[in-house]
This record gives structure tokens, C-alpha cells and sequence, in this order.
């Protein structure tokens, strides 16, 4: 993960469309095992998918039973809870560019920031959630 860059703590829904495809084609195999819990300021501990792109880190806001539903009422994934192939497909021409990137993470990139509620991880970087759709970026 870049330094400075901003993150997004956002809903699945509540995402655009393109990257929400490119969460698909990120996780092709679905969500549940790729979420992670941490920690937000204020101590409550937050469920999410990462995902990173060029410009932005987003951890997706979602339960593993949200990121099962989301999945088995999703049209691109297969009764198996896999992205179909053509879809798989699609996507990756749309998205050929490479931003569709999957983040590495190490158990302690992520952490408490006390300045933001809205923010997490080591650098204090504003955020995003379901009750404020403005984007707060470090200047």
C-alpha cells in the first residue's frame, strides 16, 4: 500500500459500479475468506473486505453473513459462489489496465487513529462510511 493515499471505509452497495466489478474480479472466489476485523478509533471493531486501487484503499464495510448474501444474490457468481467465467472474462478486459489490484496485508497495517473516526490504519487519513458520502483526503 502506498503511503499518503487515501482510504474509504464504505458498504459494498454503496460503492460504483466499476469497483465493485473490480472487487468481483479481486475475489473471484468470493468474500468471506478474505475479510478482515480491526479496530476504528473509537475502539468498535469493523468487519471489511480490502481493496486497493491506484488512487484509493478501500476496506468494503461486511459481515461474513453480508459477503454471503451479497454473493448468492449476485447474478455474475455461480450457485458454487464463484465469479462465472464470462463474467471473469468481461471484467478482465474492461479493467486490462492492471487497477485492479489485490492489497497485501500484514497483520499490523492496520491500527487505531484517534484524530478520525471515519479513518483507520497508521496514517491519519480521513475516510468514508455509509452516513457520509463526501470524501475526506489528506492534503
Amino acid at each position: 500500500m502506498k503511503a499518503g493515499k487515501p482510504r474509504i471505509l464504505k458498504s459494498f452497495e454503496k460503492l460504483d459500479k466499476d469497483i465493485r466489478e473490480q472487487i468481483k474480479l479481486a475475489y473471484p472466489d468470493g468474500f468471506v475468506n478474505n475479510l478482515i476485523t480491526f479496530s476504528k478509533p473509537d475502539g468498535s471493531l469493523v468487519s471489511a473486505l480490502p481493496f486497493e486501487t491506484e488512487e484509493i484503499y478501500y476496506m468494503v464495510k461486511m459481515t461474513e453473513s453480508e459477503a454471503t448474501t451479497i454473493v448468492d444474490n449476485d447474478d455474475d457468481f455461480d450457485s458454487d459462489g464463484f465469479l462465472k467465467e464470462d463474467v471473469k472474462d468481461a471484467f478482465s478486459q474492461k479493467y486490462s489496465d492492471g487497477d485492479a489490484e489485490l492489497p497485501i496485508m500484514e497483520d499490523d497495517s492496520l491500527g487505531r487513529d484517534d484524530e478520525d473516526d471515519d479513518s483507520y490504519g497508521d496514517d491519519p487519513v480521513g475516510g468514508e462510511d455509509d452516513d457520509d458520502d463526501a470524501e475526506d483526503e489528506e492534503n
